[in-house]
């Protein structure tokens, strides 16, 4: 039987149903963030953004109780950033990229793995009597050994890192925040592929690693240990998918949707959505604004990007834009007061 054949727009709503964007829903803070894959949080607001435009009644000091109460953790995960993923999620991710953030660093910075194993043991056994902040620890989260965090699990920790205290700069191990590791690598890289797929698929394998930062054969073995089920996009390449995740009618209205900076639907792993036009990309990534960002949606795609200016949402047009889109902007700056 030949392979059903996706459209853009097809894949387009499969990505914001995934994603909670079609309809806010009514879910706890955790099973949120499972289903959207985690959110990239080196900038604090972006989860609480992030909530607010998937959740129903979504209020900032909800996400806060959250982390302290360890239901909700922020570490350096995927693509070696900052995200917050639910705790069940922490290890499975933590383990399934662990590899791939080692070996990446030590191809880039080109420094002797014994180098960073030695500077872990010594990061780990100050932190042995709990959190503390970056000010305390010194030397150990300073230079390129400040990386020993890829060989110790280390996590952001409340205060910082909340809408309250946006810096990230207390950290604790995660076997003392979390609770102990009891997942493997190969547990962990399939759950990388089912959580991708989950939250942004279908999509091709390459998609998953870049998602990840991971080289593709990193996950061709959880391909071939899983059930997946299989597509085509209109150029023939192959889309994978996880079995029952739900999949629009491409005609499914989009309602307007402020994205928060860096939210991972606006990243390369994406494109085969056109959720952001690609003459818009360079206008919201780009050398001169690091930052970035966020991004609003208009049927579905990007159609301007805004910023906060002056405790003011500003929007920046980049078409003509529907009266919603100042509605919501009015919510968001509400919800930043």
């Amino acid at each position: 039987m030949a392979e059903r054949v996706l459209t853009e727009r097809a894949l387009n709503r499969a990505l914001l149903a995934r994603q909670l964007l079609l309809e806010r829903a009514k879910l706890p803070i955790p099973r949120a963030l499972e289903r959207v894959g985690g959110l990239q949080t080196q900038y604090a607001p972006s989860g609480y953004v992030g909530l607010w435009t998937r959740l129903e009644g979504f209020e900032r000091d909800a996400l806060t109780r959250a982390l302290e109460r360890r239901t909700a953790v922020q570490g350096t995960l995927m693509r070696v950033t900052i995200h917050l993923v639910s705790a069940r999620d922490f290890w499975l991710f933590a383990l399934g990229t662990r590899r791939a953030r080692r070996e990446w660093f030590l191809r880039t910075h080109k420094v002797p793995e014994r180098d960073m194993t030695r500077a872990a043991r010594r990061l780990r056994a100050a932190l042995a009597d709990g959190p503390k902040s970056v000010k305390e620890l010194g030397d150990l989260v300073a230079g390129f050994l400040g990386n020993a965090g890829l060989w110790v699990d280390l996590v952001r920790v409340p205060p910082s890192a909340t809408w309250e205290r946006r810096r990230a700069d207390v950290l604790a191990l995660a076997e003392d925040w979390v609770g102990p590791c009891e997942v493997t690598e190969e547990q962990g890289l399939d759950h990388l592929v089912r959580r991708y797929l989950g939250a942004f698929g279908p999509a091709p394998l390459a998609d998953v690693a870049s998602w990840a930062r991971m080289p593709v054969t990193f996950l061709k073995p959880s391909v071939e240990r899983l059930e997946l089920r299989r597509f085509r996009d209109e150029a023939g390449k192959e889309l994978l998918d996880v079995p029952r995740a739900r999949l629009p009618d491409p005609d499914t209205p989009a309602p307007v949707r402020f994205l928060a900076h860096w939210d991972a639907c606006l990243l390369a792993h994406a494109r085969r959505t056109g959720l952001l036009p690609e003459e818009c990309r360079a206008r919201m990534f780009h050398m001169k604004n690091p930052f970035s960002v966020g991004g609003v949606l208009v049927d579905g795609r990007v159609a301007a990007a805004w910023s906060l200016r002056d405790s003011r949402v500003v929007v920046d047009a980049y078409e003509r834009l529907p009266r919603e889109v100042e509605e919501e902007r009015e919510r968001l700056e509400a919800f930043h007061a």
